[in-house]
C-alpha cells in the first residue's frame, strides 16, 4: 500500500503523509480504520521508526488520525472534511498556474480540455 521514493528530494515523512492524505480523500482510507502501526510500518518499508511517528505525530496535529493507548492510530471523523477544505485553499495556487500559461501561449480551450479530462478520469471517486 506505501511506497517510498528513496530518490526523490521529498521527505520520506512528507511521502507518507501526503500517500495517508491521499488514501483518506480516494476512500480507500476511512473514519476509524486503523493504519499500520509505527513498527510494522518500519519493518515493511525498511525505515526508520522515528520517521514515521513524525508523519504520524504531524497528520495527529492537523486532525486527520488520532491515537488511542494500547490500540494504535485511527483515521479521524473529519480527516476527509480537513482534507477537502485544505486542498480548496490550494484554488488560489490554480489561478496563478493558469496566469502563467496564459502568460506562455496556452489556449483557453486547451486549458478547460486538460481540466475536463481530469474530471472523466477522477469523476468516478464523486459519483456516489
Amino acid at each position: 500500500m506505501f511506497q517510498i521514493d528513496a530518490m526523490s528530494r521529498q521527505p520520506v515523512y512528507e511521502q507518507l503523509i501526503d500517500q495517508i492524505e491521499h488514501f483518506i480523500l480516494a476512500g480507500l482510507l476511512n473514519p476509524s480504520d486503523k493504519i499500520p502501526s509505527v513498527r510494522n510500518l518500519a519493518v515493511q518499508l525498511s525505515i526508520n521508526p522515528n520517521t514515521i511517528q513524525k508523519a504520524y505525530s504531524e497528520l495527529d496535529r492537523r486532525g486527520i488520525i488520532y491515537s488511542v493507548p494500547g490500540r494504535g492510530c485511527f483515521i479521524s471523523d473529519d480527516a476527509h472534511k480537513i482534507l477537502s477544505e485544505f486542498k480548496r485553499t490550494r484554488l488560489s495556487d490554480l489561478e496563478t498556474l493558469i496566469n502563467e500559461l496564459i502568460l506562455a501561449g496556452v489556449t483557453k480551450e486547451e486549458i478547460i480540455s486538460c481540466i475536463e479530462n481530469i474530471f472523466n478520469k477522477k469523476g468516478d471517486l464523486h459519483d456516489d
